[in-house]
């Protein structure tokens, strides 16, 4: 299912500011770029788990969940992990956030979250990520409690310590957390690519819907396949075959 196509009258401009700018290739070649793993967890990523617990109270119809699971298990986590295994060995930073509270009854939520009774408290199943996903080694996790990452934690000021110009986002659900995070990140200044296959929401619409609002805008709107090509061939162009990030 596809979202019909408007016209916008500004997209040319807002395509060269922010898809097409050369800048994008320069932070690239030079490293200065982060996979963002969005929300890809126990809570809201899990049969049985978290908002799946039960499914009838879910608020998320049979069919809903059927589509979204199914993507998850054929689509987004294989891609996800084609992502971090091909950022990983190009020396890139893979960054993985989660919503996860600082109190076991989360009272330091934000207001959105404690009215859908969302919680995700420290150390609870909820808040795992993932297996197929989950971080490796010391990679970087940041915990949220909102739907975007830099409106609720020091992701920007992380992000701006490790140099980060350029992000990519994946993860769960496009029309939330995904959308959010994208629209903040282009506007403190990043260029922003979302992996359309490497995302999820419960039901077709809503994830075209949102990928037509964000394309030529917030955000390039990528495939797994053109992102692992971009990063082959600036691989094969640096010393060693390993990208060299800027100190």
């Amino acid at each position: 299912m596809s979202v019909t196509a408007i016209e916008d009258p500004l997209r040319k401009q807002y395509r060269a500011a922010f898809v097409t700018n050369p800048r994008r290739a320069a932070h690239l070649s030079d490293g200065n770029v982060a996979l963002l793993c969005i929300d890809v967890q126990y809570l809201d990523a899990a049969e049985g788990w978290g908002l799946f617990k039960d499914p009838e109270t879910s608020g998320v119809p049979e069919e809903g969940r059927r589509y979204y699971f199914d993507r998850l298990k054929k689509l987004v986590l294989p891609g996800m992990r084609r992502l971090q295994d091909a950022f990983r060995s190009s020396g890139l930073e893979v960054i993985h956030c989660r919503i996860c509270a600082l109190t076991k009854d989360g009272r330091d939520r934000g207001a959105g979250h404690r009215r859908l009774n969302l919680l995700a408290a420290p150390g609870s199943k909820e808040a795992d990520f993932l297996d197929e996903v989950a971080p490796v080694g010391d990679e970087i996790i940041i915990n949220k409690t909102a739907s975007g990452v830099f409106s609720c934690t020091n992701l920007h000021y992380v992000l701006g310590n490790l140099g980060i110009r350029t992000v990519y986002l994946v993860g769960v659900y496009t029309n939330e957390c995904v959308e959010t995070t994208a629209r903040d990140a282009c506007d403190l200044g990043y260029f922003v690519t979302v992996v359309e296959d490497a995302c999820a929401t419960v039901n077709e619409l809503l994830h075209d819907a949102s990928l037509a609002t964000m394309r030529d805008r917030y955000a390039r709107i990528s495939s797994v396949d053109e992102v692992l090509r971009d990063l082959n061939q600036i691989t094969e162009a640096s010393t060693g075959g390993i990208i060299t990030r800027k100190g």
